[in-house]
């Protein structure tokens, strides 16, 4: 795998591990909050493939809660 598809995956599951977390009974919530953005914000650019040719992540519909 190469380096960016490692650091992109390790990421992602990161966030999910913390996601996880935070569903539990006791999870610390300043740890969380603290956490999860910079988690986040290092999220590398996607490795090549990851999405289909022409994707646009800002495309599509509207969910619930969006334009505010």
């Amino acid at each position: 795998m190469c380096p960016d598809c490692e650091d992109f995956t390790r990421t992602v599951v990161m966030l999910g591990d913390l996601a996880l977390y935070a569903d539990r009974i006791g999870a610390d919530q300043d740890f969380i909050d603290t956490v999860g953005p910079c988690l986040a914000a290092s999220l590398p650019e996607p490795p090549p493939g990851t999405f289909p040719p022409g994707y646009d992540p800002n495309e599509g519909p509207e969910y619930p809660g969006e334009g505010w």
